[in-house]
């Protein structure tokens, strides 16, 4: 552990000297980064200071224990001692902790896909709750949102809607939401009163930056037509709306929420580029998943992974299963315990792989 500490001293140093580098500082995109690399690593040193300090006295009272010719002063290192051991291990599982390889995309805005499931109506009125739930965490955690498609069915939902979360660690937080989100109440459809399982799922992506997912122009087909609304009702009388198809992996993005074209055309384009990146990010984890050996929960899209029990006011994470009722907080947002609870898993698993 003190030779990893020292390794990381020298790059905090390093890290610290690049801060005021003029080149550093005109380049804002290089800056942000180190900046944010330079703050992951200071908390470490803080905790390794600390570290290294208990190492110093527990080496010191080893000394006095096994050296000194004092029965006072040995009764006493080994009182300590037995205090320090426990706090040394402590520590270090602290630290193993904070050294954990980090996702890069942790730290990015993100793109959510909610589509109505099985379900019909209802399906759709419960991605349109989804929706809601998460505008409102959002909110609390002050971050921005922005609609980048939407295909209502007309009775208040969504068959889809894809939306933009802006703000520190987005993707990094709500990506343990992808998946499939059950729901079991009676619908407001429903004249006879009985109870209704339906289901969306949400698919959560890093939004990409556009060096890094190069697109070329010859392989987008561009589609342009009229927006309309739910049953088919024209919404524009122009050609606003816009259907991009990237012809290699055959991804068909179409957007229409604007009135203008280019708008459109930009936000599917935003789309676009996350799904891109989000294939590239799911191929590499199979890869690695395929060499290990070994698969790990990841709350991939496919599986089932959270019931809003209406009747009973209880929602259920099953990938942890852990049994909340509160549902109507939850449904206003409160989702701090379910998402803190996943990324515990994910610390504990992390370390046994390591």
């Amino acid at each position: 552990m003190l030779d990893i500490l020292e390794k990381i001293e020298k790059k905090y140093k390093e890290l610290t000297n690049l801060l005021s580098d003029p080149d550093v500082l005109s380049d804002k995109r290089k800056y942000k980064k180190i900046a944010k690399e330079h703050k992951d690593l200071s908390e470490i040193m803080e905790l390794g200071s600390k570290y290294k300090r208990l190492i110093n006295q527990i080496e010191e009272d080893e000394k006095i224990k096994n050296n000194s010719k004092d029965p006072e002063l040995v009764e006493l290192a080994k009182s300590e001692l037995e205090e320090l051991y426990p706090q040394k291990k402590e520590f270090e599982n602290k630290l193993k902790l904070l050294l954990l390889p980090k996702d890069p995309h942790d730290v990015r805005n993100t793109i959510l896909e909610i589509r109505a499931g099985t379900g019909g109506k209802e399906a759709g009125l419960f991605a349109s709750d989804l929706y809601k739930m998460y505008l409102k965490y959002a909110e609390r955690k002050g971050w921005r949102a922005e609609v980048l498609s939407s295909n209502p069915t007309g009775v208040g939902g969504f068959k889809e809607i894809i939306f933009l979360v802006e703000g520190d660690d987005a993707y990094g937080t709500l990506k343990y939401e992808s998946g499939v989100h059950r729901v079991q109440r009676v619908p407001i459809t429903e004249a006879s009163g009985r109870i209704h399982t339906s289901a969306a799922s949400v698919a959560v992506l890093p939004e990409a930056e556009e060096v890094e997912i190069e697109i070329d122009p010859e392989d987008l087909r561009i589609d342009v037509f009229r927006s309309s609304g739910p049953g088919g009702q024209s919404v524009n009388t122009t050609d606003s709306a816009v259907r991009i198809t990237h012809i290699p992996t055959n991804t068909v993005v179409t957007c229409q929420d604007e009135k203008s074209q280019l708008k459109n055309k930009n936000k599917a384009l935003k789309v676009l580029r996350a799904r891109l990146l989000d294939k590239v990010k799911r191929e590499q984890k199979e890869k690695i998943d395929k060499e290990r050996k070994n698969m790990v929960k990841s709350g991939d899209r496919s599986e089932k992974i959270r019931t809003y029990n209406f009747p009973q006011g209880r929602v259920t994470d099953h990938r942890i299963g852990l049994t909340l009722y509160k549902l109507d907080n939850i449904l206003t947002g409160d989702l701090d315990e379910f998402i803190e609870a996943l990324k515990r898993q994910k610390r504990e698993e992390d370390l046994k792989e390591i």
